[in-house]
C-alpha cells in the first residue's frame, strides 16, 4: 500500500483531531490545513492492493499431515515461531474452510489422488506449499512408490529440508504471502552490488566432465579461479 502520513503535532490532543475531522466533513477546512490533515489522517491505496493485503494476512491452512514433516508443521503455531503474528494460525479441519494446503511429508502413488481431491474441494483462490525433500523430489525415498507433489497438483512454494525446521516453513509462508500481495523480491544483491558473485562451475574444454577428479575450475564474478580441480582448493 502507498501510505503518506506525517507525525501529528505533540500539542494536538484527541479533541483537536475530532474538531479537525468535523471541519473537514463540513467543508470548512481548506487550503493548507486541509492538505496537512489529509496527509496525517488519510491512507490511500487501490482496491486490488487492499484485497491482496487482506488475503495475504488471512490464510487458513488445512489440518493435514503426511509424514514426519507434519511434526515440524505443528510447531509453527507454538510460541517459538508463532505464525499467528501473520494471520496463518487458524488451521481448518475441512477443505471448504481452508485455502492453503501444506503437503508435509512424502506422497505415495496411492495417496496422490486423495490429496488432489482435497485440493480440488478447497476454496478459491487456493495455494499449496510443498514441505520437505520427500514431497518435492521424493528425497531419500526415490523409488516407484512415491511421486513428487508438483507432478499431480500446482505448487506455489517449495520448502527444502529433511525435515525443514519450523522457521524454514515460516519463511516459505512469508514468501507465499509476498507472492499473494505481489511484493517484489528483496533485491539484496542489487543493494550491496553483489550481482554475479555466484560461484559458477566451468568445465575445461576437451575434458570429460563426467569423470571424478576432472579439471573443473570455479570462478568468481571477476573471473578469478577459486579451485584448480575437483576437491582441490587453488593454491593448495
Amino acid at each position: 500500500m502507498e501510505i503518506k502520513r506525517e507525525a501529528l503535532p505533540q500539542d494536538m490532543d484527541f479533541r483537536s483531531r475530532q474538531l479537525m475531522s468535523r471541519d473537514m466533513l463540513r467543508g470548512t477546512l481548506e487550503d493548507e490545513d486541509l492538505e496537512r490533515f489529509v496527509e496525517q489522517a488519510v491512507m490511500t491505496t487501490t482496491l486490488d492492493k487492499a484485497v491482496a493485503w487482506a488475503q495475504g494476512n488471512s490464510i487458513y491452512p488445512m489440518t493435514f499431515g503426511l509424514a514426519c514433516c507434519a511434526i515440524e508443521m505443528m510447531s509453527i503455531v507454538a510460541a517459538r515461531v508463532d505464525i499467528a503474528r501473520f494471520g496463518f494460525e487458524a488451521f481448518r479441519a475441512s477443505p471448504r474452510q481452508a485455502d492453503l494446503l501444506i503437503l508435509s511429508g512424502r506422497v505415495s502413488t496411492k495417496m496422490a489422488p486423495v490429496i488432489r481431491r482435497i485440493y480440488d474441494q478447497m476454496l478459491e483462490p487456493k495455494f499449496a506449499i510443498s514441505m520437505g525433500a520427500c514431497c518435492s523430489s521424493t528425497g531419500v525415498f526415490n523409488n516407484y512408490a512415491l511421486v513428487p507433489s508438483d507432478k499431480f497438483m500446482p505448487i506455489d512454494v517449495h520448502v527444502p529440508g529433511c525435515p525443514p525446521r519450523p522457521e524454514a516453513l515460516a519463511h516459505g509462508i512469508l514468501k507465499l504471502r509476498d507472492k499473494i500481495q505481489h511484493n517484489e523480491r528483496e533485491g539484496w544483491r542489487e543493494r550491496y552490488d553483489a550481482v554475479g558473485t555466484e560461484e559458477v562451475v566451468a568445465v575445461a574444454a576437451g575434458s570429460d566432465s563426467g569423470k571424478a577428479g576432472g579439471p573443473i575450475s570455479i570462478t568468481d564474478r571477476h573471473g578469478v579461479a577459486l579451485t584448480a580441480s575437483t576437491g582441490e582448493a587453488a593454491g593448495a
